[in-house]
């Protein structure tokens, strides 16, 4: 199986399927529709059931038929299609065999290399086949990598039968990259009494818990007057901004916290002296830190409309998603099950909460217990991005395994 699912995985990454946070659309862009029209064609060659492209959310689903005589609980696989919004179009994936463990020259012509020193997990590669991008694009791994995973195993079990298994769902949906893939998500159609997203990376994540999640917009009104007569008049929005982000908690950001400390992120700032915004995304593992962080903003804002009769600095919180454990919890055999799975296939568990979030935090919310499981792949979203084709095949075989395993419960 192994040259079919590199063939498969090759296929999918060439073709553009980049979701679009701009567009009030579902899904946000046609490729995404292409791509799920040509996906459901292929579903249906490959001899899988009750293979549907759901007009409402873009998901496409499919069916693997029971093969045992008695009731087993019904498991799902779902990753999505789409691929982060860095350059996405003209993917050309390189395939280095047997990885040496020394630099990749991406593109000569730009000197864009992979570099160990500046990326050591790639010493865990070592012997492997890695495909790369030429260091212009993403490679799109994340998640076509579990795309072609999921496909490429459950084919094996339509092919030959020798493993006994209930019936097995799949779903592959649009615009998880943009946080909206999930939110239409018909969990009573795909009828599982847990599923796992084949959506993480280093090979080993079994991922059951992510951040809440929550998005800021703030909005500045200044006062615009002429420089040369502004004391006592001008309100500089821009100013008030830089004021704004000043009272903010200095090291509580991406690029200053890890595990499970939670952050702030500025993710854009424009504006003018007449009016700025700024744009936040909130986060953290614990429910109370989370109202508190969110509160921070709030009360940083009342500080500053204090000082001005009426009110000048708005926020607008929007709730994004929340941390998934407490619906997994509601039925944790999914967790054991593939804790087991990777035991038996002799992979080792990292037991990771999700620094992010992924459509099961949704799909958990709304009543399927829903983990994350890997992909094989690192660096996604960018052009560093690379993914083992032995993490692919670790994948596919954990698949296979936890359908096997639940077909025994």
């Amino acid at each position: 199986m192994s040259k079919e699912l590199l063939d498969r995985f090759l296929c999918y990454v060439k073709k553009e399927t980049r979701s679009d946070e701009e567009s009030t659309t579902v899904p946000s862009t046609l490729s995404q529709v292409k791509f799920q029209e040509e996906l459901v064609e292929e579903l249906k060659s490959l001899g899988f059931s009750d293979v549907k492209l759901n007009p409402v959310n873009c998901f496409v689903t499919a069916t693997v038929p029971s093969n045992i005589d008695k009731d087993v609980p019904v498991v799902g696989f779902i990753a999505h299609v789409d691929t982060a919004d860095f350059e996405a179009r003209n993917i050309k994936p390189r395939i280095h065999e047997n990885y040496d463990g020394e630099k990749i020259v991406l593109n000569k012509e730009q000197n864009i290399v992979l570099d160990p020193d500046d990326f050591p997990n790639l010493k865990n590669y070592i012997g492997q086949t890695l495909i790369t991008t030429d260091g212009t694009t993403l490679l799109g791994a994340d998640d076509k990598a579990g795309v072609a995973a999921i496909i490429t195993a459950l084919a094996s079990l339509i092919e030959n039968d020798t493993i006994k298994h209930g019936k097995i769902r799949m779903a592959f949906g649009p615009d998880e990259e943009i946080g909206r893939g999930a939110d239409l998500f018909d969990v009573d159609d795909f009828g599982c009494d847990f599923a796992y997203t084949v959506d993480g990376g280093e090979v080993g994540e079994l991922q059951y818990e992510c951040f809440n999640a929550a998005a800021a917009a703030i909005t500045i009104k200044g006062r615009n007057v002429h420089p040369g007569n502004a004391k006592n008049k001008m309100i500089n929005a821009i100013e008030i901004g830089r004021q704004f982000m000043n009272a903010m908690p200095e090291f509580m950001v991406p690029e200053r916290t890890c595990g499970r400390e939670g952050f702030f992120h500025i993710t854009d700032f424009t504006g003018t002296v007449d009016e700025a915004k700024l744009s936040y995304i909130i986060r953290d593992f614990d429910k109370q830190l989370f109202e508190a962080k969110k509160n921070c903003l709030l009360k940083i804002a009342e500080e500053i409309n204090g000082g001005f009769d009426t009110p000048i600095v708005f926020v607008e919180l929007k709730q994004q998603y929340f941390n998934m454990i407490e619906d997994i919890k509601k039925d944790f055999r999914c967790v054991e099950v593939a804790k087991k799975a990777f035991e038996e296939l002799d992979i080792k568990v990292m037991e990771i909460p999700i620094r992010g979030g992924t459509d099961g935090s949704k799909i958990s919310l709304m009543g399927t217990p829903t983990p994350n499981i890997f992909t094989g792949g690192e660096n996604f979203h960018g052009r560093y991005e690379f993914v083992s084709l032995q993490g692919m095949e670790k994948a596919m075989r954990v698949v296979l395994k936890i359908s096997e395993l639940v077909g025994k419960l």
